[in-house]
């Protein structure tokens, strides 16, 4: 099957997140697995928005984030809950905004390029925590609340929101 991948870049960010929602839902109609879900979102999400890096990290033991499905350059293999950006949205549960990665204490560089991240939690049905969302941009100040209300209403397929 070959899809399309939207260009939201020059759309504003509601419209953009709405039609992205829209588009993963079609595409992920019938699929019930977490990982092929992982895959399809990491690839619409960084190419529809030309991110530096998109991609998960499952959660795989006790207070321990391993990569999963992405896209950009080689992340970082594991991440200890509670250890950067990744790490504190895990510990915490919630989705953390960094405007500028240099002034986040502890935060891990895997790519140099990198200057502002959003990290959002993803839940399954009984509110389990089985991953994180990390995005990486090459510029300042990218993601705000409207990034973080978007990505956590696509997260919620996770939970069985929109699941066929």
């Amino acid at each position: 099957m070959a899809e399309v991948t939207p260009d939201l870049r020059h759309i504003p960010k509601d419209r953009a997140y709405a039609q992205l929602h829209a588009h993963l839902i079609a595409v992920l109609a019938g699929i019930d697995d977490d990982i092929a879900g992982m895959a399809t979102m990491s690839a619409l999400i960084h190419h529809g928005f030309r991110h530096l890096w998109t991609g998960f990290y499952r959660v795989v033991g006790p207070n321990l984030l391993r990569v999963g499905p992405y896209q950009g350059t080689l992340g970082c293999l594991d991440i200890a809950f509670g250890r950067g950006v990744c790490g504190t949205a895990a510990a915490e549960r919630r989705t953390v905004v960094v405007p500028e990665v240099d002034r986040f204490p502890g935060h891990i560089a895997c790519d140099a390029r990198s200057k502002s991240e959003i990290v959002v939690p993803v839940f399954d049905a009984a509110g389990a925590l089985i991953a994180v969302l990390d995005i990486d941009s090459d510029r300042r100040s990218t993601f705000d609340q409207e990034d973080a209300n978007g990505l956590e209403r696509i997260m919620r397929w996770f939970a069985g929101e929109g699941r066929g």
